[in-house]
């Protein structure tokens, strides 16, 4: 059985894990779904210096806390920024890094660098008008989809996600990775591609062609961006295939 740290995308918390990490649990496996600083139940812990950087000593900092090794390391969307400078610091504690419906980022690299500069300076604009000058507000459900495919999401996914999520710390989206973020070449390396991102390797865009190529393994799941709210225990069955 693998030992699972779950690390979710923006604006959402360990709560969003709740479906896929039951069912995994139910199949043997250690669970750890992880609220990084600012978001989910840590909320009240987030300042205008958090950034991608306190993100990564979270997510070290909550392997660890509880003893973890042979990890399987799950990044959701924005948290493949954080995964990737964490999962150079783990060392031989990493057995298997899992890119969800994401991809790992190179050194020198922000989040703002993979959307179109109008994109970014609109994000901004949002920060700085509703935001408090640092902070990235969840957006509206029909500009959400410009942030990924919203398939699956019924009316409970979509109240849970506008009740739960909050809003993200905006230098974890303007800060660089910095740091080595190489892992070791034993890694398993996994993307679980949704509907979107299936598409966009199908087209061959360049910049993501590596992940079809060894060592990486690519498994699909047939759902929007945010599958742990809309296909959790299918999640859960893709993941635990994965390590199987």
């Amino acid at each position: 059985m693998a030992t699972f740290v779950l690390v979710p995308g923006a604006w959402l918390g360990a709560w969003a894990w709740e479906g896929t990490t039951r069912a995994l649990r139910e199949r043997g496996h250690t669970v750890l779904p992880v609220t990084l600083t600012g978001l989910g139940e840590r909320v009240g812990e987030a300042t205008p210096e958090t950034n991608l950087d306190t993100h990564i000593d979270d997510i070290v900092a909550a392997v660890d806390q509880h003893g973890l090794h042979d990890v399987t390391l799950v990044a959701h969307s924005y948290a493949a920024a954080p995964v990737t400078g964490a999962a150079g610091r783990l060392g031989s504690r990493l057995e298997r890094l899992v890119h969800l419906d994401s991809a790992p980022l190179a050194e020198g690299m922000r989040m703002l660098d993979l959307v179109p500069p109008q994109v970014a300076e609109q994000l901004g604009k949002e920060v700085a008008d509703h935001g408090e000058g640092w902070r990235l507000p969840l957006p509206r459900f029909e500009a959400l989809g410009a942030f990924g495919s919203l398939e699956g999401l019924g009316e409970e996914q979509r109240h849970l996600m506008r009740a739960q999520a909050v809003p993200q710390p905006f230098g974890t989206y303007e800060q660089r990775l910095t740091g080595s973020v190489a892992v070791g070449p034993g890694v398993d390396r996994v993307l679980v591609a949704c509907d979107d991102f299936r598409t966009l390797l199908e087209a061959g865009v360049p910049m993501l062609a590596f992940l079809d190529q060894p060592p990486w393994r690519r498994v699909d799941i047939s759902t929007g961006h945010w599958p742990m709210l809309s296909a959790a225990t299918e999640l859960a069955e893709v993941l635990h295939t994965a390590v199987s």
